[in-house]
């Protein structure tokens, strides 16, 4: 079989795919180890029968609609590539307005401490700690196997910033003050409809889920936040589109100054932030 045939029998499997080109070029260029660029090159390259198979594994799995992060084992995220597991939830791009967020708040040329909760893959923690070499940043999950990931992840790409723990929130063992607390943390409802249909289905439950309107970890960071935070610092929260008003009157019965949320890509609210002036 050549990549050609290869690509269009595996668009006709992913009939349910929004993308089914993209993701069989995607699925077959993680089984060949090269760029895409490469199907269009050579589309009348031959392909091994160990090729074959392991395509048609990967190309089924998702026909059955696990993540392609899932299946290539990575995601690009702030320009950096990030090894994705199972006990991790896979990196969205909205979460780069909470980079972005927090890198304007960041001075440039002076060390500045920061704490995130919940990293995950460490997406956030890597994506500040490239930008901004001068951060001592602390990055915590209660997952060891979420944990493990970032570590891979900082180490890849060659950063002695980050300190990665095992915390649940701010039970942190001898916790100190940060410049900057930063979190993407479980913000969907427990009955939400969302849970049973697309990438989420095959994501922890426990990086999704928080509570009967998805506020529990959001109220408990919010509140916490301002005892861990240096005079000046800020709280910045990636949350729900449905949450902003929440989030800021939060954030406002909790003393907390300057709030202010930012809008995603479809113009939705996506993520606040307050300062601490106390």
């Amino acid at each position: 079989m050549q990549i050609v045939d290869a690509v269009k029998n595996a668009q006709q499997k992913l009939v349910k795919s929004d993308s089914a080109r993209l993701d069989a070029e995607v699925l077959l260029c993680s089984v060949l180890k090269c760029e895409r660029t490469h199907l269009y090159t050579y589309p009348e390259q031959s392909l091994s029968s160990k090729e074959i198979r392991s395509f048609d594994e990967l190309v089924a799995l998702r026909a059955q609609g696990h993540p392609i992060a899932h299946l290539i084992q990575k995601k690009e995220f702030w320009s950096l590539e990030l090894k994705v597991t199972t006990d991790t939830l896979i990196p969205r791009p909205e979460t780069e307005i909470l980079v972005q967020a927090a890198l304007n708040c960041i001075p440039n040329e002076t060390p500045c401490s920061i704490l995130e909760l919940g990293t995950g893959t460490g997406a956030i923690s890597i994506a500040i700690a490239s930008d901004r070499q001068l951060a001592n940043i602390t990055a915590t999950d209660i997952k060891h196997s979420a944990l493990q990931v970032a570590q891979l992840n900082a180490e890849s790409h060659h950063l002695n910033n980050i300190t990665f723990v095992k915390a649940n929130w701010f039970d942190i063992k001898n916790i100190d003050t940060y410049d900057l607390i930063v979190s993407n943390p479980p913000y969907i409802s427990n009955d939400d409809p969302h849970l049973v249909q697309g990438d989420v289905r095959f994501e922890p439950e426990s990086a999704l889920v928080s509570g009967k309107e998805g506020l529990d970890d959001l109220y408990i960071i919010i509140t916490g936040a301002k005892k861990h935070l240096n005079t000046n610092g800020w709280l910045l929260l990636e949350h729900g589109f449905q949450q902003g008003k929440a989030i800021r009157q939060l954030l406002e019965e909790n003393n907390f100054s300057t709030i202010s949320t930012l809008k995603d890509y479809s113009n939705l609210d996506r993520v606040s932030l307050g300062q601490w002036l106390s």
